[in-house]
């Protein structure tokens, strides 16, 4: 009995991982893509009165609009989004990542990565598929108790907001997601 039911919760997981995974292969809306970049950032930008001068500041944004998480045991995450320089959108990427674990639920939430100098610019250009957790030099960032960002967070080449959650999402898991530019036909 326990290990059918376990069977059931693995092959569950399974199709949800490669549902949300498997649509890296279908043709991308790129239309619909900068519009919903366009929304995010406004929402990015009124959730705080330094987000628009961080993003105008940093040598590239990288905005997610709407990044989908779910599983049961095993779980999975897909999201696409655009990458802007100077207000000009110059790539199209795609955010997957699978995970093992305590998870449970199913949710969306907005991601915008500020690349603050050339130099990350250029690494995360340059090194093909990248992965948020795999680099030092990112800050997720939060807000302390004043309501201000942490100034050694803000030095950082790389900032990370995450916002917009919605959904019910129970995740202890192990995993990450890797960022992959969508090649476009």
């Amino acid at each position: 009995m326990r290990t059918r039911m376990l069977r059931s919760f693995i092959s569950i997981g399974t199709a949800t991982v490669l549902a949300l995974i498997g649509t890296v292969a279908l043709a991308v809306d790129t239309a619909a893509i900068d519009t919903q970049v366009s929304a995010t950032l406004d929402k990015f930008y009124a959730l705080s009165s330094q987000n628009k001068a961080l993003a105008e500041k940093a040598a590239a944004v990288l905005v997610f609009p709407d990044i989908t998480k779910g599983g049961i045991g095993i779980g999975g995450e897909h999201g696409n989004g655009a990458l802007q320089e100077n207000g000009k959108t110059v790539g199209y990427y795609s955010i997957s990542g699978a995970s093992i674990g305590l998870t449970l639920g199913l949710s969306h939430h907005s991601q915008v990565i500020l690349f603050n100098t050339p130099q990350a610019r250029d690494k995360f250009l340059k090194g093909g598929d990248w992965s948020i957790g795999a680099d030092t030099s990112v800050a997720v960032m939060k807000k302390g108790a004043g309501g201000e960002y942490d100034a050694q967070s803000l030095s950082k080449p790389i900032n990370v907001f995450v916002f917009g959650e919605r959904g019910l999402m129970g995740d202890a898991s192990l995993g990450g997601a890797k960022i992959s530019k969508i090649k476009q036909y």
